[in-house]
């Protein structure tokens, strides 16, 4: 087990700006930027302007301003130049924010991919923003206004899918999104689309040429002088980054990766083949129940949202492991899967896909009215598989990958509780899933699919879960595979390219068949899925610990006590891994509520002193 109280924390790291009212009568006291004491964070001043930036931002050839060492600063030049045209010169990682004190006018914006993230509101004429929602929330004084909607959309999707917040009245920033506040208004707009090509316009030998070329730039501008190790999962991408970073290297890499003893859950043995290709030094990490029990009431505590992903234990442990041999960066895998069509859905959905080319005819005459009339014949196999494949292939895309999620299959008045109920509109997920694979420039269902994924798998979800994990851990994250060099070049790459027939990244893993082990390039999509229904059977302190978290969640009068104590024993006499996923849901909103219910009652935290960031 490894210690988490021997790890040093870290500031977090954080951007926090206002722009109030009295902005232009009184400068000193209406507007004030403030950026954190962290690596990669910077402030600037000249005159009336104020930038703040953080992340790791670099400026494209058409830049036209000399580098600096203050990279706020040369975003000022850039914006005193191109106003929100600045933008389209900015790649990499980046959270920004230049306010115009005299004018009352402000830009703010996020990262392509949305691996930095920005938050803000507006109320009663003052702009607030922040890198974290909570502390927004907390400069605009509303810091108790919890939304119901956003406890609903994490129920549904196990986080707060941007723009929304926790918070009422609080937004994030969607990827490549920025805003302009100007006069008390705001406009939201895009300054980057991801674009697709549905068709091949270069061929595939020429295609894997490129990537093969882009790929360790990608990696190499991730490196700098620091101690750098590599996230190993054994799955593609994180081998496709370690074998990378070897091959930069002179000496070994420091590859580091998480197992579980519990069947079905681990890919140690895949990890061991990547490191052993590459010649990486090797550090495996077996997460046991004590761990989690550890570790979960800090990962609650760490996020400003509720956060249910629970892979969040195995990052965090990766990450302490790695911070405690003098790493300070990490090299992650992810995104390879949302650009390069490696999620097992996107197979799936192919298949569901076939049933509307299907004359309608036989559709409505033959096989519905045997797969779904016919109660007798679902005492076979055969039938119920089918009736199973028509009732989802009805589903329109996006709705469809929903399937299976406890509150799309839910009858919800007997789920919520009825205030609760009523201060929701269940629709509304199934409604942001729609308006992000809608806006994908693209016919492909692939490729829509895989633009929500981008949005929804990717920035809401993987990359939340490991920034703030490494951070919390007291390490730097960076991601080569979003590298935007590589992003445009996988926008190129046809639907049939990624997916072909069934096969999962056919492109991605052609490409690289000479440096990936024949095992991974083989092995089927497992993911990083955590043991926990199974373990809580026969290890009492989780069971106690989930059980105390679930009884104390009644009393937010949310979900209906029936349906909870329904959950326990299901969990325990049903499928134990199953509904072991909303129980973890459940418990760990309560935990996020605990640790938030208790910062409250203690004194404030002086990073969101207002006296201080002015």
């Amino acid at each position: 087990m490894i210690d988490t109280q021997t790890v040093a924390d870290t500031p977090l790291q954080r951007i926090a700006g206002m722009i109030t009212p009295g902005a232009v009568a009184d400068p000193a006291h209406g507007v004030f930027v403030h950026v954190a004491e962290a690596r990669g964070h910077s402030l600037a001043r000249s005159g009336s302007l104020i930038a703040a930036l953080a992340g790791s931002p670099r400026w494209n050839a058409a830049a036209e301003t000399p580098e600096t060492d203050n990279p706020a600063r040369r975003l000022l030049s850039e914006f005193r130049l191109r106003g929100v045209a600045a933008l389209e010169r900015i790649q990499g990682t980046f959270a920004l924010a230049v306010v115009d004190v005299a004018a009352r006018h402000a830009l703010l914006a996020i990262d392509r991919m949305g691996v930095e993230g920005l938050c803000y509101a507006e109320r009663a004429g003052a702009l607030c923003f922040g890198t974290r929602a909570d502390a927004v929330s907390a400069l605009l004084g509303c810091s108790s206004d919890i939304d119901p909607q956003a406890l609903f959309d994490y129920l549904f999707f196990h986080m707060v899918p941007a723009p929304a917040t926790v918070f009422r009245g609080v937004r994030k920033l969607l990827p490549g999104q920025y805003l302009e506040y100007r006069d008390g208004a705001i406009k939201l707009d895009y300054y980057w689309r991801m674009q697709y090509l549905d068709r091949p316009t270069v061929p595939e030998g020429q295609l894997c040429s490129q990537f093969r070329d882009i790929l360790p730039r990608a990696v190499s501008r991730q490196l700098d002088d620091l101690a750098t190790g590599t996230f190993l999962s054994g799955g593609t991408d994180s081998s496709t980054v370690t074998g990378i970073f070897s091959r930069l290297r002179a000496a070994p890499v420091d590859a580091y990766s998480i197992g579980f003893d519990a069947e079905g859950f681990d890919e140690m043995e895949y990890a061991r083949i990547a490191a052993k290709r590459f010649g990486a030094r090797h550090h495996p990490y077996y997460v046991t129940p004590e761990d989690v029990l550890a570790a979960i009431p800090r990962i609650a505590a760490a996020y400003d949202e509720p956060f249910g992903n629970a892979s969040a234990v195995a990052v965090y442990y990766c990450a302490l492991q790695a911070r405690a041999d003098g790493m300070h960066v990490m090299l992650a895998g992810d995104g390879g899967d949302e650009l390069f069509g490696g999620n097992a859905r996107y197979a799936k959905q192919k298949m569901f896909e076939v049933y509307a080319l299907i004359p309608a005819a036989i559709r409505d005459k033959l096989i519905e009215p045997l797969a779904l009339r016919v109660p007798l014949l679902e005492r076979f196999a055969g039938v119920r598989k089918l009736k199973s494949y028509v009732e989802q292939a009805r589903i329109p895309l996006p709705d469809r990958l929903e399937a299976y999620n406890f509150l799309f299959r839910a009858e919800l008045a007997a789920t919520l509780e009825p205030d609760f109920l009523a201060a929701i509109d269940p629709r509304l997920p199934l409604e942001q899933m729609q308006a992000d694979y809608g806006r994908a420039r693209s016919e492909s269902s692939l490729h829509r699919m895989m633009h929500l994924d981008l949005k929804q798998t990717l920035a809401d979800n993987d990359l939340r879960k490991v920034n703030v994990m490494c951070r919390t851990a007291g390490i730097d994250v960076r991601y080569p595979m979003l590298d935007d060099e590589l992003v445009a070049l996988s926008g190129t790459v046809p639907p049939s390219g990624k997916v072909k027939g069934l096969r999962l990244r056919y492109f991605f893993k052609k490409a690289l068949k000479d440096l990936l082990p024949a095992e991974i390039v083989a092995k089927r999509k497992h993911g990083f899925g955590l043991p926990f229904g199974v373990w809580m059977l026969d290890h009492p302190a989780l069971r106690e610990l989930a059980g105390d978290s679930l009884a104390a969640f009644r009393r937010r009068n949310l979900l209906q006590r029936r349906y909870v104590d329904g959950l326990l024993d299901r969990q325990r006499n049903d499928h134990a891994s199953y509904y072991g996923v909303m129980v973890w849901l459940i418990m760990m909103l309560e935990q996020w509520f605990q640790a938030r219910e208790s910062r409250q009652t203690a004194r404030p935290d002086p990073n969101l002193s207002r006296a201080e960031a002015a």
